[in-house]
């Protein structure tokens, strides 16, 4: 799951994986 936070993040261009990031990830695996 934090590599697809960390997926998430690099989308975002973004340096560090934030809560938001964590969430999105968290709604990926649930589907």
């Amino acid at each position: 799951m934090l590599k697809v936070a960390r997926t998430i993040a690099d989308l975002d261009h973004s340096p560090h994986i934030s809560t938001a990031h964590l969430a999105e990830a968290i709604q990926y695996r649930g589907s």
